[in-house]
């Protein structure tokens, strides 16, 4: 099991994003070398055959080889900067191959984004299981102490690949299990509903949800008439409208979202027995998001603000880590709970009614070495299950078990996409698949048919004592409809359920957003619609968006239901690990070095990790005591840090910003008395919650770290409610 928190160092914390493995001089080398290892805290797919045999070589023998340029062939190269031409003036001569091969491969390197869930970062890892499954599923994955190596992508869904990582927006949870019985994959969202009960209207979703199709705008965001008019006129869409709307649609972290896996799932035992289950993710540093003025400020200054923070944690050390739980449900006839369909992707079950059962952990730890080949090309199917795991018959997961495959088809140019190695199983593959393109497996025999005798008998079919997939032989009957059952009928109890759940800062988040969002309609009826819809969560809702956007409350108030809160759905209220957290110390020259030093190595003790923040780049002090700069005042915006640490003398409008932002966005602050100055310039009172003086920079930090458990200073928001 690898290490779940930073190693304690006695040398000075470097901050990551240290692009090389190596030292990088100022002149060009010169001395012939081979590539460069990849950095400490990458990693990638196992070496292996297209077929899944382990091949017994280290990782780096699959990358680039050699100290010379080469051709795609091999061919050493003198030179790369000039074409072959007639003359030093040209023509530039049709026959230089290795010009025509350099620019085409150019010209094909990019391949079809995808069209939902195209911008993602990634990770390596592994799953350890605790053996809490095991007397319901018979997976080898959920034996006590097994563990499974994990791939896993993040990602936003309605943007390109070219968007930023903060907008308001769902956000896709693909984990690949390589199991030694074969590639499981769970494909989820941080948001345990859908829009949509039936897969044959995913493209209207999309369509709708995508930019509008005259000007390619606004791209990535759903605040636009196309988007409100799809979901109030299908009002299914309701409850996952309302998580976008709620500060779920803002994630802080990766590292600080939840997981789930919307559908329900069969898993089959080793007696055959069957429970139906709904797979969650719950983030070992808890559930966090940012505020909408933050996810603003990062859309326009750092872009690749999730990507970024996700290889910096692993880089230094932070490990990610979730336990992956089950809620357990019987596998009756009507596949109910509670009243609640369990075949509707619109519907939430709540864990007060069945608690999530954890059945193991799951730790990144490790960065990709390569964007495309890993994190591009990996290939996710909710189809790709291993015994034990069965499908259930949600219509929505129906339809995406058909999807999937075609679009893996037409983004990797075929049906090997298999055989690339990220997409490579972690056991022997005979599948008895030929040809195709970038067909790399080496096939033998002359028979990739059954039954064969030309072959003896190769491959056989395995019965259950070998591990063979589990499909359950559930009954199936009935009339052919186009028809949703009457349970389906059902849109606003789960969306109930969850803003009840909600304190009140976070149901102001959400008042607020259905405001912005429906304020860049342009179409009045859209937003009537839209308010309408509210009236049937809660009334106060429905009025404060309607007061906002000047419009009268149309219709009549909806009855009053009366629903069960539950305060796991809260991001409020918790206390939760600081590890990873990110802690900007401002110092400038004068600034105690000593402290400071001593100071930043308490921060990177504690697993968390500290930026110095300076008027200049470079370094404060020389010598012994010398600390070096991780970000300017040019550079340093409060969406990067978790608490912020004033120790500078440095009367700077960027500074005031700076400090300005971070209380707004209820952070804590602490300063020493040569930081006093700064806070005072910002309009920050002495008695506004969560700002603390200390005589020096380490007391000062210790007032910060009690306050990170709860992620903000909540108490705050009080100052700038309105």
């Amino acid at each position: 099991m690898p290490r779940t928190s930073r190693p304690k160092s006695k040398t000075q914390p470097i901050a990551p994003g240290v692009p090389s493995s190596a030292a990088v001089p100022v002149e060009e080398p010169t001395q012939r070398r081979e590539p460069l290892p990849p950095k400490r805290d990458q990693a990638a797919p196992r070496p292996s055959t297209a077929t899944g045999t382990p091949v017994d070589v280290p990782i780096d023998a699959m990358a680039q080889q050699g100290a010379f340029l080469t051709t795609a062939q091999g061919a050493r190269l003198t030179d790369t900067d000039h074409s072959l031409k007639a003359g030093p003036r040209g023509p530039v001569l049709l026959q230089d191959h290795h010009l025509r091969e350099k620019i085409t491969h150019f010209d094909h390197e990019r391949i079809p984004e995808r069209v939902v869930h195209a911008r993602g970062a990634a990770a390596h890892g592994v799953f350890a299981a605790n053996g809490a499954a095991e007397r319901i599923c018979c997976a080898s994955l959920f034996e006590k102490g097994k563990e499974t190596p994990v791939f896993v992508r993040f990602s936003t869904v309605l943007g390109s690949r070219g968007s930023a990582d903060t907008v308001r927006d769902t956000r896709g949870f693909a984990t690949k299990f390589y199991t030694d019985e074969g590639v499981f994959d769970l494909v989820g969202n941080n948001i345990p509903v859908f829009f949509i009960q039936d897969g044959i209207k995913f493209p209207d979703i999309i369509h709708a949800a995508k930019p509008h199709p005259d000007r390619e705008i606004p791209q990535a965001q759903s605040a636009h008439d196309t988007f409100w008019d799809f979901v109030t006129l299908h009002t299914e869409a309701t409850a996952h409208t309302l998580w976008n709307m709620s500060d779920r649609g803002l994630p802080r972290s990766y590292r600080m979202m939840e997981g789930f896996g919307v559908h329900t799932f069969r898993l089959v035992n080793a007696r055959g027995k069957t429970v139906l289950v709904k797979f969650h993710w719950k983030p070992r540093l808890g559930v966090h998001s940012l505020l909408w003025e933050e996810a603003q400020i990062a859309a326009g200054v750092d872009p690749d603000m999730h990507r970024r923070d996700l290889a910096d944690a692993i880089e230094s050390g932070a490990f990610p880590q979730w336990d992956l739980g089950v809620q357990v449900f019987p596998d009756t006839e009507e596949q109910t709970f509670e009243g609640i369909d369990l075949l509707d992707p619109t519907k939430l079950v709540p864990e007060e009614l069945a608690p999530v059962q954890v059945i193991g952990t799951m730790t990144l730890n490790a960065n990709p070495t390569n964007y495309f080949e890993q994190t591009e090309q990996v290939a996710f199917h909710p189809g790709h299950l291993v015994r034990g795991i069965d499908h259930t018959d949600d219509p929505l997961l129906q339809g995406r078990l058909f999807s999937y495959l075609d679009t893996q088809i037409s983004r990797l140019g075929g049906p090997n996409f298999a055989q690339l190695p990220i997409n490579r199983p972690h056991v022997g593959v005979n599948d008895m698949f030929r040809d195709g393109m970038h067909q790399t497996a080496g096939h033998a025999g002359v028979a990739p048919y059954r039954p064969n005798s030309l072959d003896g008998g190769c491959p056989f079919l395995a019965g259950n004592k070998d591990a063979a997939l589990i499909e359950y032989p559930e009954a199936v009957a009935g009339r052919k409809v186009r028809e949703a059952p009457k349970s389906f009928d059902d849109h606003f109890s789960s969306a109930r359920i969850f803003y009840a759940s909600l304190t009140p800062v976070e149901q102001a988040h959400v008042a607020k957003a259905y405001t912005f969002e429906l304020g860049k309609c342009y179409e009045k009826a859209i937003k009537q619609r839209a308010v309408t819809v509210l009236r049937q969560i809660d009334e106060q809702l429905a009025q404060t968006v309607a007061t906002g956007l000047g419009l009268p409350l149309p219709g009549k108030p909806s009855k009053n239901v009366q629903v069960l809160a539950s305060p796991a759905l809260s991001q409020v209220g918790n206390r939760w690990p600081c590890d990873g957290r990110i802690i900007g110390i401002v110092a400038d020259d004068k600034t105690d070095l000593a402290d400071l030093a001593a100071t930043v190595a308490t921060v990177a003790e504690q697993s968390m990790t500290p930026l110095v923040i300076a008027p200049h780049g470079g370094e404060l002090g020389n010598g012994a005591q010398q600390v070096v700069v991780s970000r300017t005042l040019d550079t340093a915006r409060s969406i990067e840090f978790d608490a912020l640490l004033v120790a500078a003398t440095v009367g700077d409008l960027r500074l005031t910003t700076l400090v300005q932002e971070a209380h707004r966005h209820l952070k804590g602050i602490a300063y020493t008395p040569d930081g006093a100055d700064a806070v005072r310039a910002a309009g920050i009172t002495d008695n506004s919650a969560g700002v603390e003086g200390a005589d020096t920079i380490a007391t000062a930090f210790d007032g910060i770290a009690a306050l990170l458990p709860e992620h903000r200073v909540w108490a705050r928001a009080a100052e700038y409610a309105h």
